[in-house]
Protein backbone atom coordinates (compact mmCIF):
# COMPACT_ATOMS: atom_id res chain seq x y z
CA UNK A 1 0.00 0.00 0.00
CA UNK A 2 1.83 3.09 -1.28
CA UNK A 3 -0.25 5.66 0.59
CA UNK A 4 -0.19 4.02 4.02
CA UNK A 5 1.83 5.35 6.94
CA UNK A 6 4.77 2.92 6.69
CA UNK A 7 5.30 3.55 2.97
CA UNK A 8 5.06 7.32 3.56
CA UNK A 9 7.59 7.12 6.40
CA UNK A 10 10.06 5.08 4.35
CA UNK A 11 9.90 7.64 1.54
CA UNK A 12 10.34 10.52 3.97
CA UNK A 13 13.38 8.93 5.62
CA UNK A 14 14.97 8.20 2.24
CA UNK A 15 14.99 11.87 1.24
CA UNK A 16 15.48 13.68 4.57
CA UNK A 17 17.53 13.47 7.76
CA UNK A 18 14.51 12.12 9.67
CA UNK A 19 15.26 8.62 10.94
CA UNK A 20 12.61 7.90 13.58
CA UNK A 21 9.10 8.81 14.57
CA UNK A 22 10.19 11.05 17.43
CA UNK A 23 12.04 13.24 14.94
CA UNK A 24 8.95 13.30 12.75
CA UNK A 25 6.84 14.50 15.68
CA UNK A 26 9.34 17.29 16.44
CA UNK A 27 9.46 18.38 12.81
CA UNK A 28 5.66 18.61 12.69
CA UNK A 29 5.41 20.19 16.17
CA UNK A 30 2.97 17.49 17.27
CA UNK A 31 3.02 15.04 20.15
CA UNK A 32 4.50 11.59 19.76
CA UNK A 33 1.01 10.23 20.36
CA UNK A 34 -0.25 11.93 17.18
CA UNK A 35 2.34 10.05 15.12
CA UNK A 36 1.45 6.78 16.86
CA UNK A 37 -2.22 7.38 16.08
CA UNK A 38 -1.47 8.05 12.39
CA UNK A 39 0.53 4.82 12.27
CA UNK A 40 -2.27 2.88 13.94
CA UNK A 41 -4.86 4.30 11.51
CA UNK A 42 -2.42 3.71 8.62
CA UNK A 43 -3.09 7.17 7.22
CA UNK A 44 -1.23 10.46 7.04
CA UNK A 45 -2.97 13.84 7.56
CA UNK A 46 -2.85 16.06 4.47
CA UNK A 47 -1.41 18.90 6.57
CA UNK A 48 1.63 16.74 7.38
CA UNK A 49 2.19 16.01 3.70
CA UNK A 50 2.03 19.70 2.81
CA UNK A 51 4.23 20.86 5.71
CA UNK A 52 6.91 18.24 5.11
CA UNK A 53 6.89 18.83 1.35
CA UNK A 54 7.41 22.55 1.91
CA UNK A 55 10.11 22.03 4.55
CA UNK A 56 12.18 19.58 2.50
CA UNK A 57 11.36 20.58 -1.08
CA UNK A 58 9.57 17.33 -1.80
CA UNK A 59 6.88 16.49 -4.32
CA UNK A 60 3.72 16.05 -2.18
CA UNK A 61 2.23 13.50 -4.59
CA UNK A 62 5.37 11.38 -4.31
CA UNK A 63 5.53 11.74 -0.54
CA UNK A 64 1.93 10.65 -0.04
CA UNK A 65 1.48 8.06 -2.78
CA UNK A 66 4.92 7.32 -4.24
CA UNK A 67 3.90 8.72 -7.63
CA UNK A 68 6.34 10.71 -9.73
CA UNK A 69 9.76 11.75 -8.47
CA UNK A 70 10.79 12.83 -4.96
CA UNK A 71 11.70 16.39 -5.86
CA UNK A 72 9.96 18.62 -8.41
CA UNK A 73 13.24 19.87 -9.87
CA UNK A 74 14.16 16.30 -10.81
CA UNK A 75 11.04 15.79 -12.89
CA UNK A 76 12.39 17.32 -16.06
CA UNK A 77 15.47 15.10 -16.04
CA UNK A 78 13.52 11.91 -15.36
CA UNK A 79 10.76 12.47 -17.87
CA UNK A 80 8.24 11.08 -15.38
CA UNK A 81 6.37 14.32 -14.71
CA UNK A 82 5.97 17.60 -16.50
CA UNK A 83 7.70 20.29 -14.38
CA UNK A 84 5.45 22.88 -16.01
CA UNK A 85 2.59 21.56 -13.87
CA UNK A 86 2.05 21.13 -10.15
CA UNK A 87 -0.42 18.76 -8.49
CA UNK A 88 -2.57 20.52 -5.87
CA UNK A 89 -4.40 18.25 -3.39
CA UNK A 90 -8.16 18.39 -2.97
CA UNK A 91 -9.12 17.60 0.61
CA UNK A 92 -12.32 15.99 1.84
CA UNK A 93 -13.26 18.96 4.07
CA UNK A 94 -15.97 21.13 2.56
CA UNK A 95 -16.41 24.87 3.00
CA UNK A 96 -19.87 26.03 3.95
CA UNK A 97 -21.28 29.11 2.29
CA UNK A 98 -23.96 29.14 4.96
CA UNK A 99 -23.96 28.30 8.64
CA UNK A 100 -20.88 26.09 8.71
CA UNK A 101 -19.82 22.67 7.49
CA UNK A 102 -18.96 19.88 9.90
CA UNK A 103 -17.04 18.01 7.20
CA UNK A 104 -13.56 19.08 8.25
CA UNK A 105 -11.43 16.04 7.38
CA UNK A 106 -8.05 16.89 5.87
CA UNK A 107 -7.79 13.56 4.01
CA UNK A 108 -6.74 14.02 0.39
CA UNK A 109 -9.36 12.88 -2.14
CA UNK A 110 -7.32 13.55 -5.26
CA UNK A 111 -5.02 15.94 -7.07
CA UNK A 112 -5.60 18.58 -9.77
CA UNK A 113 -2.90 19.83 -12.12
CA UNK A 114 -2.22 23.56 -12.41
CA UNK A 115 0.43 25.37 -14.38
CA UNK A 116 3.36 25.76 -12.02
CA UNK A 117 4.22 29.27 -13.22
CA UNK A 118 0.64 30.44 -12.56
CA UNK A 119 0.68 29.00 -9.03
CA UNK A 120 4.10 30.46 -8.26
CA UNK A 121 2.89 33.89 -9.37
CA UNK A 122 0.34 33.68 -6.56
CA UNK A 123 2.41 32.08 -3.81
CA UNK A 124 4.07 28.82 -2.79
CA UNK A 125 2.13 25.92 -4.36
CA UNK A 126 3.01 23.58 -1.49
CA UNK A 127 0.83 25.75 0.78
CA UNK A 128 -2.24 25.41 -1.45
CA UNK A 129 -5.23 23.07 -1.22
CA UNK A 130 -8.56 22.72 -2.99
CA UNK A 131 -11.91 22.51 -1.20
CA UNK A 132 -15.50 22.21 -2.34
CA UNK A 133 -18.14 24.77 -1.36
CA UNK A 134 -21.64 23.93 -0.11
CA UNK A 135 -24.41 26.48 0.42
CA UNK A 136 -25.40 29.75 -1.23
CA UNK A 137 -24.35 32.49 1.20
CA UNK A 138 -21.53 33.69 -1.08
CA UNK A 139 -23.60 33.88 -4.26
CA UNK A 140 -23.23 35.25 -6.85
CA UNK A 141 -19.44 35.35 -6.37
CA UNK A 142 -19.13 31.72 -5.24
CA UNK A 143 -21.88 29.18 -5.85
CA UNK A 144 -22.68 25.85 -4.28
CA UNK A 145 -20.54 23.12 -5.84
CA UNK A 146 -17.69 25.45 -6.75
CA UNK A 147 -14.16 24.32 -5.95
CA UNK A 148 -11.85 26.96 -4.48
CA UNK A 149 -8.08 27.17 -4.29
CA UNK A 150 -6.85 28.24 -0.85
CA UNK A 151 -3.39 29.45 0.15
CA UNK A 152 -3.04 28.25 3.73
CA UNK A 153 0.02 30.46 4.33
CA UNK A 154 -2.03 33.65 3.86
CA UNK A 155 -3.84 34.01 7.15
CA UNK A 156 -3.31 37.73 7.73
CA UNK A 157 -6.68 39.31 7.05
CA UNK A 158 -6.93 41.81 4.21
CA UNK A 159 -10.34 43.35 4.84
CA UNK A 160 -12.89 42.50 2.18
CA UNK A 161 -11.02 39.50 0.82
CA UNK A 162 -12.48 35.98 0.87
CA UNK A 163 -11.07 33.45 3.31
CA UNK A 164 -11.69 29.94 4.51
CA UNK A 165 -12.41 30.31 8.22
CA UNK A 166 -12.82 27.76 10.99
CA UNK A 167 -15.18 28.65 13.82
CA UNK A 168 -15.15 26.06 16.60
CA UNK A 169 -15.84 22.74 14.81
CA UNK A 170 -17.12 24.17 11.53
CA UNK A 171 -15.46 25.60 8.43
CA UNK A 172 -16.90 28.23 6.14
CA UNK A 173 -16.02 30.63 3.34
CA UNK A 174 -16.69 34.34 3.95
CA UNK A 175 -15.47 37.84 3.28
CA UNK A 176 -13.55 38.81 6.37
CA UNK A 177 -13.20 42.22 7.94
CA UNK A 178 -11.08 42.95 10.99
CA UNK A 179 -12.29 45.72 13.28
CA UNK A 180 -10.88 46.74 16.68
CA UNK A 181 -11.52 43.73 18.90
CA UNK A 182 -13.91 42.17 16.39
CA UNK A 183 -13.78 39.88 13.39
CA UNK A 184 -16.69 40.22 10.96
CA UNK A 185 -17.62 37.40 8.58
CA UNK A 186 -19.74 38.74 5.74
CA UNK A 187 -21.74 36.93 3.06
CA UNK A 188 -22.26 38.23 -0.48
CA UNK A 189 -25.82 36.94 -0.37
CA UNK A 190 -27.76 39.65 1.49
CA UNK A 191 -30.16 37.07 2.89
CA UNK A 192 -27.41 36.18 5.37
CA UNK A 193 -26.56 38.52 8.24
CA UNK A 194 -22.93 39.31 9.09
CA UNK A 195 -21.35 37.26 11.87
CA UNK A 196 -19.61 39.40 14.50
CA UNK A 197 -17.04 37.61 16.68
CA UNK A 198 -15.37 39.30 19.63
CA UNK A 199 -13.98 38.65 23.10
CA UNK A 200 -13.66 34.98 24.02
CA UNK A 201 -15.32 34.01 20.71
CA UNK A 202 -12.08 34.91 18.91
CA UNK A 203 -10.28 32.09 20.72
CA UNK A 204 -12.33 29.62 18.68
CA UNK A 205 -11.63 31.24 15.30
CA UNK A 206 -8.85 30.30 12.90
CA UNK A 207 -8.24 31.77 9.47
CA UNK A 208 -7.42 28.72 7.36
CA UNK A 209 -6.27 30.62 4.30
CA UNK A 210 -7.10 33.08 1.53
CA UNK A 211 -9.23 32.03 -1.43
CA UNK A 212 -7.23 32.64 -4.63
CA UNK A 213 -9.41 31.09 -7.34
CA UNK A 214 -12.65 29.27 -7.93
CA UNK A 215 -13.83 26.82 -10.58
CA UNK A 216 -17.39 25.98 -11.53
CA UNK A 217 -18.84 22.88 -13.11
CA UNK A 218 -22.14 23.48 -14.86
CA UNK A 219 -24.73 20.79 -14.33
Amino acid sequence: MNNGFEAFFRRLCSETDITNQSQLARELSVGRAAVSLAKRKDSVPARWILDLSAAYGLNPLWLEQGRGVPRPEAAGASGEDDPAYFEVPKVRARLSAGGGSFETESQVEGYYSFRADWLHSRGNPTNMVLMEVVGNSMEPEIKEGDMVLIDESRTQVLSGSIYAVGVEDTVMVKRVERLPGTLVLRSDNLDYSPIHLSGDELDNVRVIGKVLWASREYR
